[in-house]
């Protein structure tokens, strides 16, 4: 009998998880849902339901365009008139989506390559050092960005750097973030790897390129995900370090999306969406596997 109640008790709770899981799922994905069925509206009918919450600023004064709001997932008719005037219509916008793949992609691989050497640097060397300049590295990461804003607006500005996007893309190539994680996942690597090798005469380079680098290959493409898709929505950056709002990324226009053309908001929000989107689908098995690599053995 206490076994039956306790089966129950079990099957109770696991539909009451469930249930809370679908409905966390559900209220993650309905902004998605709603942005890409509304890119397929005209830009009239985007205005009628949305106006409420999307204003134009006049002077000190708040100017609705309706007192309405409505949220629909399907059009009262289908167009692709949005991305027409997004790709071909709009250079301005796609202008923006290239200053932001300029800047992002850069700062991903360089971070990659400079976290790469360093992280095998923290792994294989010892000494208190070596500690020290670690411990620097978690206290950095653990900053907010907005604390290290100001230290490197003040850098780039003695440099000559601001309005110019090395003072975005130098600060993010040397991000902690990166060097963090990858040690971490490199001290992972058996030790008996590397002394098996040094025993064959490899030397340091071999070790670095045909055993550690094979062996967090899932790890690399997990953090370059992340890196990207961190620098991809990027917002504080370009708005402190750009004043030439031509140089502005993609990003920034969403953010100040009720100063724009709200006709065409919900395209230039799915076009934005698409390279992250790509990445995760195209890498999804080695993010999984970067996530539950332990030195070499998938658990």
């Amino acid at each position: 009998m206490n076994l039956r109640k306790r089966r129950q008790k079990e099957r109770f709770l696991s539909i009451v998880l469930a249930v809370f899981i679908g409905f966390a799922a559900f209220m993650f994905i309905v902004p998605t849902i709603l942005t890409i069925s509304n890119s397929f509206m005209t830009s009239n009918e985007i205005t009628a339901n949305y106006g409420a919450m999307l204003n134009n600023m006049n002077g000190t004064e708040k100017t609705f365009i309706s007192d309405k709001l409505n949220l629909k997932f399907i059009p009262d008719k289908v167009t692709f008139s949005q991305y027409v005037s997004v790709l071909f219509k709009s250079p301005e916008y796609l202008l923006k989506f290239w200053n932001s793949v300029i800047l992002v992609v850069p700062i991903t691989v360089f971070q990659l390559l400079v976290a790469l050497f360093a992280s095998y640097g923290f792994a294989r060397s010892s000494g208190k050092l070596k500690n020290i300049i670690f411990f620097s590295y978690i206290i950095l990461m653990l900053m907010p960005y907005q604390v290290t804003l100001v230290p490197n607006f003040l850098v780039a500005d003695k440099f000559g750097l601001l309005n110019t996007r090395w003072s975005i893309i130098l600060p993010g190539i040397f991000s902690p973030f990166s060097v963090f994680l990858l040690t971490k996942i490199m001290r992972r690597i058996p030790s008996s790897y590397i002394e098996a090798a040094k025993l064959d005469g490899a030397s340091e380079w071999q070790i670095l390129f045909h055993i550690c680098i094979p062996l967090c290959k899932s790890a690399l493409f997990s953090v370059a995900l992340l890196v990207f898709i961190d620098y991809w929505n990027m917002v504080e950056q370009p708005l402190i370090m750009l004043k030439d709002k031509e140089m502005h990324p993609l990003s920034v226009f969403l953010s100040e999306i009720n100063t724009g053309d709200i006709g065409l908001a919900f395209a230039v929000a799915v076009i934005y969406m698409v390279p992250s989107l790509l990445m995760f689908l195209y890498g999804e098995e080695y993010l999984v596997e970067g996530i539950t690599y332990s030195g070499g053995i998938k658990g």
